[in-house]
């Protein structure tokens, strides 16, 4: 989920819309079924960036590299869209017209939908030999990219929530930094010492607009209380359970009892508060480092509280999407130039220089790019780290966001006081499930 962007998750709207749309046939291995592929014929590829002016610079120019190494594959390079809300939109919409991209960004809770559009790439026989080193991307974005098993792009970004806390928050109150084995009830006694109204600090922050940044940041505490997101089969909601119901509660006393917790009711304000002085502690990603560095905070990292020892913490992969226009050309050199651009030497010149995490962590740290990188961001080895702690994969069943928006409702309106955690995740569980019975 690259925050860096400035660009959010449409709230289900356009992935609704996306599935009605929903085209029969299915794309080929690798591309197309329309015949073998002529390598030095000229192709024009499409590509839909979905990023701000900084990142989608740095990509044109690896766009002109690629075209300077194979001079008859010409890529038309563009956001797409102002925002990644408008980009899926607009993919819909080229479903329908036949005008959509060979390429372009996706957030992971978007994979589901895409994959059952009959209009994605199948590049899983592709993705498994060797040569490719699949394996070098952290786990979730393997499953991120490959919703029901069938690999229809590669990842983009993939991050991971950790700790982060305001050092000078922490030593004018003399309290211990946080460490990478912090419980809950630490972290909680922490936030309430921590905060002071009178200075307008807070121990924590949570963010309430219902979105679905309000939602994944719910699932670590969920997992490590036991709790699952699906039932087994991925048709049901499981969320509504004692471990729901013991997060939730958790995040209520804070919030409501405590009083201890900034609720950011625009999901915009309460990192820049972090960042300033004003929140002592926020889990979060590797998106803020930047800023943290703009603003000259000092900060540190730990991994996420634990509950028994489990400090397993949520990823946010995002995808290159790979689209299929039965054409084996298009099809081939859109494969080519993404998995080019994810290779190492190619990923620290990118994801590593804006300061995201490297992709393919244990490959680039002998690189000059990874250890000026890691000199230049403190706390981000605590970030690379943490990949261990991530030990499920957000789903990409067609209707995680419906799920979504209705859990982020729930969350949302329990730690403002509005109704308690069992009765909020009941009547959740009711629309999640209504949205994944229709996909």
């Amino acid at each position: 989920m690259n925050r860096k962007s400035g660009l959010r998750l449409v709230a289900g709207v356009a992935v609704a819309a996306l599935s009605s749309a929903l085209l029969a046939g299915c794309s080929t291995a690798g591309g197309s079924s329309s015949g073998p592929v002529d390598t030095k014929a000229p192709v024009k590829l499409t590509w839909w960036t979905g990023q701000a002016d900084a990142p989608e610079a740095t990509l044109v120019k690896l766009a002109q590299e690629f075209h300077k190494d194979h001079p008859n594959v010409t890529i038309d390079v563009s956001s797409g869209a102002p925002t990644v809300d408008d980009l899926l939109q607009k993919v819909t919409a080229g479903f329908a017209s036949n005008k959509y991209p060979d390429i372009s960004y996706a957030f992971g809770s978007w994979t589901g939908a895409l994959a059952s559009s009959g209009r994605m790439q199948d590049i899983t026989k592709l993705v498994a030999k060797p040569s490719v080193h699949w394996d070098q991307f952290p786990a979730s974005g393997r499953q991120t990219a490959s919703p029901g098993g069938r690999t229809i792009g590669f990842p983009s970004v993939i991050d991971n929530l950790t700790l982060i806390y305001n050092k000078k928050i922490f030593d004018a109150a003399h309290e211990a930094y946080p460490t990478n084995d912090w419980t809950w009830d630490q972290f909680r006694s922490a936030a309430k010492r921590l905060t002071d109204k009178s200075k307008q600090i807070y121990g924590t922050a949570y963010p309430v607009d219902g979105s679905e940044d309000t939602t994944w940041r719910f699932w670590p505490l969920l997992w490590q209380h036991g709790g699952q997101i699906l039932s087994s089969d991925g048709k049901k909601s499981a969320f509504d359970s004692k471990a729901g119901v013991d997060s939730l509660t958790l995040l209520q006393q804070m919030a409501v009892t405590d009083k201890s917790t900034y609720l950011d009711q625009t999901d915009q304000k309460f990192e820049n508060l972090f960042t300033s002085g004003r929140i002592a502690m926020i889990p979060d990603g590797p998106w803020l480092m930047t800023n943290l560095k703009d603003a000259h905070t000092d900060y540190g990292v730990a991994f996420l509280p634990g509950t028994n020892g489990d400090h397993t913490t949520v990823s946010g992969p995002d995808i290159w999407a790979l689209f299929d226009h039965k054409d084996a050309n298009r099809s081939y050199w859109s494969y080519q130039l993404i998995k080019w651009l994810t290779d190492p030497a190619q990923d620290v010149r990118y994801n590593v220089a804006l300061g995201n995490l490297p992709m393919r962590p244990a490959a680039e740290q002998s690189m000059p790019e990874y250890q000026a990188f890691l000199k230049e961001y403190p706390g981000v080895d605590v970030m690379i780290a943490n990949f261990k702690n991530v030990k499920f994969a957000r789903p990409t069943v067609s209707g995680y966001p419906g799920l979504s928006t209705a859990f982020g409702k729930a969350v949302a309106g329990v730690l403002q006081g509005q109704g308690d955690p069992a009765s909020a995740l009941k009547q959740a569980a009711s629309a999640a499930d209504s949205a994944l019975a229709k996909g």
